[in-house]
């Protein structure tokens, strides 16, 4: 029997208006995935193709419409996620652990993904060996990936986490700055400190640092080492040059995960130097095991205001771009 059955076949959607904006960019999108015919209607789609293409799309629309419905917002990156999953098999266990608790802190605190975004972050990096996230500040990512790394590190499925940050920041050098190495480190790797505290506790942290089993150090200490049997996080990653992310993502060993995550819009390198976070989410997009992951002003889950200031400066640097 074949599988193709060219007879169009008329599909109800309650969403549409979403799906449909954009100059329905998003339909094309699915059109061009799934290599089927879409036409849109008053009430839904009339959707010609094969008979398993047809089944693909009414699985991504009710994907979808239940985050539509749950007041989730979707743009391109999620509507091509949920295509990738289709194809995989994926989607609807993908659906099912919305609500996975990513692990509970010592005071009882259950760590959840708060959006879409963040849960296509955390369920990349559970398929692929390494993932680069980026996004803006407030999106979760150093927090998130710093969850990760301490689940897998319970669940041993590593032995070892490594959380690395580039120690130049705002025209600040290590050699610069008053003290000893461990005084001239901290204040850069605070927001991993804070981080690693609120999940696993003074007591529990102290322990693992004395045993070795947890580090935190500038990106610079990673050079000549190979890292086995390990999550390691490299945070910031927007103020690496590209000879940096090099030599970093090639630290890769057996056994090992590696969640890199940066802001591009907080870049503080010389003037004329190319982000390595910038180069690599280029270099890197095709890479098989390699996943790349963009938050946006809807992931983020600080105050509010957090969102409007980000999203007034995005304004402004389009407005600049169309003005150009």
């Amino acid at each position: 029997m074949t599988d193709v059955n060219m007879d169009s076949e008329k599909i109800r959607c309650s969403s549409l208006r979403e799906l449909c904006s954009g100059n329905g960019k998003y339909i094309h999108i699915i059109e061009s995935f799934l290599s089927i015919q879409i036409e849109v209607t008053s009430d839904g789609f009339m959707v010609s193709g094969a008979n398993s293409a047809k089944m693909h799309f009414k699985h991504i629309l009710a994907a979808i419409e239940k985050f539509l419905l749950s007041k989730e917002d979707i743009d391109e990156q999620i509507i091509q996620y949920f295509c990738i999953m289709e194809n995989e098999n994926r989607l609807d266990s993908f659906c099912l652990s919305l609500d996975e608790v990513l692990i509970v802190t010592p005071k009882g605190r259950s760590i959840r993904t708060k959006t879409l975004g963040q849960r296509v972050y955390v369920d990349m990096q559970r398929h692929n060996e390494m993932v680069l996230c980026i996004g803006p500040a407030g999106t979760g990512k150093t927090f998130l990936g710093v969850a990760m790394a301490v689940s897998a590190f319970r669940n041993r499925e590593v032995s070892r986490i490594i959380l690395s940050r580039p120690a130049v920041e705002a025209g600040e050098r290590l050699g610069f700055l008053p003290g000893d190495i461990q005084e001239k480190v901290d204040p850069y790797m605070r927001p991993i400190y804070d981080a690693l505290h609120e999940l696993l506790g003074e007591d529990a942290l102290l322990k693992y640092t004395e045993k070795g089993l947890i580090e935190v150090s500038p990106l610079a200490f990673m050079r000549g080492r190979t890292l086995d049997d390990a999550f390691i996080l490299l945070d910031e990653a927007q103020n690496t040059t590209v000879e940096q992310m090099k030599m970093f993502t090639t630290r890769i060993g057996m056994n090992a995960k590696a969640c890199i995550c940066g802001d591009v819009t907080q870049i503080d390198l010389p003037r004329g130097v190319k982000s390595g976070l910038v180069d690599a989410a280029e270099v890197l997009q095709n890479v098989q095991g390699i996943g790349i992951v963009s938050l946006s002003d809807s992931d983020i889950v600080r105050n509010p205001l957090v969102q409007r200031i980000i999203r007034a400066y995005n304004s402004r640097k389009e407005r600049g771009a169309n003005e150009a």
